[in-house]
């Protein structure tokens, strides 16, 4: 006898709702881990402290900031690396229980939706958000323990601010630099830099390259420079190991983009510019096309995402990007996602990262080492903190910056696209790299002994 429709729509039930739960878990991950994107004659190798027990931890490494009062001091309050990495300090130093106060040097005169989001997201969790100039900033610089700065242009908040106390607080200062262009060696930027306690840099590639140019161009020298390699948030790591949670928002993605379950996706994930190279990436991958064309390579469907878009913003540069694809007839082939924190989605969705940073490259790439973590080989340019990070020919493969890598590029596409095995090797080998030296607690490891550096030197001082 047949099953009545009734009878039927009663035994899904149980599936649906089991359904419902997966991916409303699923959901609540990839929003936990949206929020979580030297010295002048040595540098500090502290990325090996961790190396020594890379597994076992025995207590917070930030313990010791308890109740101490930490001013953290950002150029901009944004979706960038930077602003993203401060807060991403201040939440830690919060679950040991630091005082944090936070200002942004640079704030848009009008509402904005992004800045308002952002300092709401640290006042629920207890992060003090002062404005930058004011008796407020002042007091809290003078009384703070540490004061932090956040990348290269958050030195002008130094002279503008603090005027005649600035000498009082110097030997207090740990500077955090994240640039590699050049315009931002600025005597008017930085000439308070070898007075302060000290600077930590992301890789040290950028390290000895601001040591160099300090002394050629500035005349100056940088300070006790510690090299501090980052690490994944525990909560990105809590939906890469969940196998139910990336299966639901990778089917979720696809589908959103049109992408079946058989195709494959090159991904770059950065805010659109041309310094991080979707210029260049778009050429490789339409010439990888062509390739595939032409030698009638066996091999699925391939798409291009471009993950940091902002059509409002109407750059120039953005605009290249989407006549390119249009001119080329690629449309089906190429996808625009806005920029975004919530960078697990698409990270669980994509076969593939391309790190395509131009000219000397990124300082250090977090999102290499988010790709990593979600067993994805990274296609990177040999430049930077990449280098540091993707080992060549195990945990993906490096091709040239700049107009002579857009060939390379479109073969290691093409290779990558037609073996299998090798994707899965690289991502495990990725993946082992991230576990080995790349979680949130070699970080905090690392940034401990950094903090206890610039406290004992601020003690000394007093």
């Amino acid at each position: 006898m047949a099953k009545s429709p009734t009878a039927v729509g009663l035994r899904r039930w149980p599936l649906i709702i089991l359904l419902l739960a997966i991916l409303f878990s699923a959901i609540i991950f990839f929003m936990k881990a949206a929020y979580d994107s030297c010295d002048a004659h040595h540098y500090v190798q502290s990325e090996n402290i961790s190396r020594l027990n890379p597994i076992k931890f025995q207590e917070n490494p930030l313990a010791f900031m308890n109740s101490k009062l930490v001013l953290l001091v950002s150029h901009e309050l944004s979706l960038s690396g930077g602003p993203l990495l401060l807060m991403e300090l201040a939440f830690l130093l919060r679950e040991v229980g630091t005082e944090v106060v936070w200002v942004t040097n640079q704030k848009p005169v009008e509402p904005d939706e992004v800045v308002y989001s952002l300092e709401q997201k640290m006042l629920g969790k207890g992060v003090k958000v002062f404005p930058a100039k004011g008796k407020e900033a002042v007091d809290t610089a003078l009384k703070a323990d540490m004061i932090i700065l956040n990348t290269a242009v958050a030195g002008k908040w130094i002279d503008a601010v603090l005027k005649g106390d600035v000498s009082r607080v110097l030997p207090k200062v740990l500077w955090w630099i994240h640039e590699m262009r050049g315009h931002y060696f600025k005597l008017e930027y930085v000439k308070h830099l070898p007075l302060v306690a000290g600077a930590m840099i992301d890789s040290h590639t950028t390290a000895e390259y601001w040591k160099n140019r300090t002394q050629e161009r500035l005349g100056i020298k940088m300070p006790d420079t510690h090299v501090v390699h980052l690490g994944n948030s525990n909560d990105l790591m809590e939906v890469a190991e969940d196998i139910v949670a990336r299966r639901v928002l990778r089917e979720h993605i696809r589908e959103s983009l049109g992408v079946l379950k058989e195709d494959l996706v090159f991904a770059i994930i950065n805010s659109v510019s041309r310094g991080k190279g979707q210029d260049l990436f778009l050429r490789s991958f339409y010439e990888s096309l062509q390739i595939i064309q032409e030698k009638k390579l066996q091999v699925p469907t391939i798409h291009a995402v471009v993950v940091g878009s902002d059509m409002n913003a109407q750059t120039k540069f953005e605009t290249e990007l989407r006549n390119f694809v249009v001119e080329k007839k690629i449309q089906d082939h190429v996808h625009f996602v806005n920029k975004t924190l919530n960078v697990s989605p698409y990270l669980a969705s994509i076969d593939v990262l391309v790190q395509n940073s131009q000219a000397r490259g990124e300082c250090f790439g977090r999102i290499t080492i988010e790709a990593m973590a979600f067993q994805l080989p990274v296609l990177g340019t040999a430049a930077g903190g990449t280098m540091e990070i993707v080992v060549n020919g195990a945990t993906g493969w490096l091709h040239p910056a700049g107009k002579e890598g857009v060939t390379p590029l479109a073969e290691n596409i093409i290779k990558l696209a037609m073996d299998v095995d090798t994707r899965l090797r690289m991502g495990k080998k990725g993946y082992e790299r991230v576990k080995e030296i790349f979680l949130e607690q070699h970080m905090s490891n690392r940034i401990s002994f950094v903090l206890k550096d610039v406290l004992r030197k601020a003690k000394n001082h007093a």
